[in-house]
């Protein structure tokens, strides 16, 4: 089936607005690009994704995309869900039939996970839904065919997704992945982060070269 990876990403200057008290304005911007980083890296690595789309309107987000091979779809940053349909919308164009929708703060992510996601047996028309560490957010999105189900994300998103669903008549599922449970908002998911990344070798690197600077400088 001919998949598509969607990242919408927000203005790197504007995002992580609530990790201001922790880190300055600077350390925001370095950990979000690493973060994106690390996820291209590893959706790069899944020989099942035809494409990888990026969806922002930040240059210096379209230009890391187009280093790692992604393509770049200008976004006028109206918002997480706007940009997530308007990357729906253009791979339809290309007769993509199936797309995964990830966000670029998800540093763990793997490619086993999303490899396992895309095994995952469905029907024709299906909604897969990955949610957040707390349960209630929704950090992924499988949808097939790619306009089944209008994204919905923002708080209790998991709720909502699966709600949107059932009135849709379209089955869904919640799939928990390790991976893809740790998106990095606030000060408590940078703590848990740093955990994660003490317990574990490999994987995050740009992420985890970023806080190690981050590290040394404070010390």
């Amino acid at each position: 089936m001919r998949t598509a990876a969607i990242l919408p990403v927000k203005s790197f200057a504007q995002a992580k607005q609530r990790l201001r008290s922790g880190l300055s304005p600077h350390d925001r911007r370095a950990l979000v690009e690493a973060m994106f980083a690390d996820a291209l890296v590893a959706l790069g690595r899944v020989a099942t994704l035809e494409r990888i789309v990026v969806v922002s309107g930040d240059r210096v987000a379209q230009r890391i995309a187009g280093g790692y091979g992604a393509t770049v779809i200008e976004d006028d940053e109206r918002g997480h869900n706007s940009a997530a349909t308007r990357g729906i919308h253009a791979v339809l164009d290309d007769g993509i039939e199936r797309v995964l929708l990830v966000p670029g703060d998800c540093p763990m992510l793997t490619a086993a996970d999303i490899n396992a996601l895309l095994a995952h047996p469905v029907g024709e028309r299906s909604v897969l839904i990955v949610p957040d560490r707390h349960g209630t957010g929704t950090n992924a999105l499988l949808l097939t065919p790619p306009d089944v189900l209008a994204p919905s994300f923002g708080p209790d998103s998991r709720r909502r997704h699966l709600a949107d669903a059932s009135a849709a008549g379209v089955p869904a599922e919640v799939v928990d992945l390790e991976s893809l449970a740790l998106d990095i908002d606030t000060t408590d998911d940078l703590e848990a982060l740093h955990r994660r990344l003490e317990s574990t070798h490999g994987g995050a690197a740009h992420t985890r070269g970023m806080l190690n600077q981050l590290m040394r400088a404070r010390s």
